[in-house]
């Protein structure tokens, strides 16, 4: 049976210099429950730091992380708040230089996640050939097809140390739904050494599930935890909280005066 724990005690197993995976997608069915329990750890001790933040696509949560001062560099193909704008605290950070940005696409991030499922340590693609991505990103390689003398992308395999996802609905045992926009939540839970899901309710049976229970490490009871973010079918994307957090935040001063209010 998957552990069940607190939120305090699952953002506890969060240790310095890992890379951290966070599921949903936008606006959508983010962690924010979980990020938020992250950054109030770290205030309280200055743990865990030095993060590397993996999302396919960054948002709120992300942003929260990143204000808080825990992420050193980030891997995303999108880093933003849609219709409500930039994200504010990574496009400062990301302007003054004081984080790393690795440069990713769909395709490096879906490939790299596919090889540490294959258990291998690259996926070779078509993906960046022709463009000027490989000289921003040195560690990827070209190879050659044996077979057709092609030359392809080798991808390196990414292995998140967490991954947490967050789920409209879970059984005692740990099995989870995520409903219909997975992104890419159940190739972090293949791929992760371990993975934590945070879950809108616990239900005696599941009919169905997305993700099964021997991939899931522990699991916290979060209603609305994906909260100002949407979590499609059980509440809609808060766009006023959202918005609110544009018009407010823009610098580290204002970012501070906003964390003391919502943590």
């Amino acid at each position: 049976m998957t552990r069940q724990m607190s939120i305090e005690d699952a953002a506890a197993l969060v240790t310095p210099g890992s890379i951290l995976a966070l599921g949903g997608l936008t606006l959508y069915r983010r962690p924010m429950a979980f990020a938020k329990a992250l950054v109030r750890r770290y205030l309280a001790s200055e743990q865990p730091s030095d993060l590397t933040l993996l999302a396919f696509t960054a948002g709120l949560e992300s942003d929260l992380l990143v204000g808080a001062g825990m992420v050193a560099r980030v891997r995303s193909c999108y880093f933003g708040l849609e219709i409500f704008g930039l994200a504010p605290m990574f496009t400062h950070h990301a302007n003054n230089g004081s984080i790393e940005i690795i440069e990713e696409t769909e395709a490096s991030l879906a490939f790299g996640l596919r090889a540490q499922m294959s258990g291998i340590g690259f996926m070779p693609g078509r993906g960046w050939i022709g463009t000027d991505l490989p000289k921003l990103r040195p560690d990827v390689k070209t190879i050659t097809d044996p077979y057709t003398g092609e030359q392809l992308m080798a991808f390196p395999a990414i292995q998140p140390d967490f991954a947490v996802i967050h789920a409209i609905r879970a059984d005692e045992e740990g099995n989870a739904q995520i409903g219909d926009n997975k992104g890419i939540d159940l190739e972090l839970t293949l791929a992760s050494k371990t993975v934590i899901v945070t879950v809108e309710e616990i239900v005696p049976e599941l009919k169905k599930a997305d993700i099964v229970a021997p991939l899931v490490d522990c699991m916290i009871l979060a209603g609305k935890g994906a909260l100002p973010t949407s979590c499609h079918p059980l509440y809609p994307l808060d766009g006023e909280s959202v918005l609110a957090y544009t018009d407010r935040v823009g610098d580290p001063e204002s970012f501070q005066l906003y964390l003391s209010e919502i943590l």
